[in-house]
């Protein structure tokens, strides 16, 4: 049976005295109630994973003697997501997925058709809570890099810094072409690896998707716009296909004649 995993944070992570607090504690102590000698493995999202032995168990923290200790190494291409906030809880639903698939970093974008409109003070609460939904979903799945959850901003914003090797948009307009095309008319698969694009954004629209403007903008930017195929897909749907098919292309060994 594989052992229960613990999130603690870059900060808190020093192997020599590995502790558990908060919430992190109250799940260990009182929900799973693993006891002094029970074993758990804890991350902290940057790729260190620990195993690790209960050496005592207080009130308002557990305390851990390690065990095993390794680092996992990031991919080696780094996909990120910047979603328009769909409405509901289906940002949760993708947050949720893209960490499950690897991604580097969600961008969360207000764009015109974006339902949802938030404040700062709103949008660092839902920041918040998108990243304790990622959190929780590395815990189930054994991922040990969380991806980073940017503040939400308007897409023109993002725009103002965004730097990658290669940019796409998924896009219903006419002229929008697969990803095989895309990645052909750049060159990949190159020779070397290093000779690969390293750092890939792909864009997914609200519900209605995005407006032509905002795709010129993008389209203005360097982003690529690609298809999805012929069926329209649900935002939340798009952004899992994107980040599944560009894992599939972009991970895939290089075949040297």
């Amino acid at each position: 049976m594989a052992h229960p995993r613990f999130y603690i944070s870059p900060e808190q992570w020093v192997l020599e005295r590995l502790t558990l607090a908060g919430d992190e504690a109250h799940h260990c102590r009182e929900v799973l109630r693993v006891e002094a000698g029970g074993k758990l493995v804890v991350f902290n999202g940057l790729g260190h994973e620990a195993t690790a032995e209960i050496a005592t168990v207080a009130k308002e923290r557990v305390e851990l003697r390690v065990l095993q200790h390794f680092k996992a190494p990031r991919l080696g291409v780094q996909i990120e997501l910047g979603q328009a906030i769909p409405k509901g809880k289906n940002m949760d639903l993708i947050v949720e997925k893209a960490t499950e698939l690897g991604a580097a970093a969600v961008i969360p974008l207000l764009s015109e058709r974006t339902v949802v409109q938030l404040d700062a003070a709103e949008g660092a609460r839902k920041r918040e809570k998108w990243q304790r939904v990622a959190i929780e979903a590395a815990k189930q799945c054994g991922q040990n890099w969380l991806p980073e959850i940017a503040a939400p901003a308007p897409i023109k914003t993002f725009f103002e810094t965004a730097r990658y090797d290669l940019m796409l948009i998924a896009s219903l307009q006419p002229g929008a072409r697969h990803l095989k095309e895309v990645l052909a008319e750049v060159g990949f698969p190159a020779g070397r690896a290093a000779a690969n694009p390293q750092r890939v954004l792909v864009l997914v629209g609200p519900e209605g998707d995005f407006t032509p403007a905002e795709i010129n903008l993008a389209k203005t930017a360097g982003c690529r716009p690609m298809t999805l195929g012929p069926i329209i897909l649900r935002t939340e749907t798009a952004a899992i296909y994107c980040l599944s098919v560009l894992s599939h292309e972009l991970f895939a060994p290089l075949v040297h004649s």
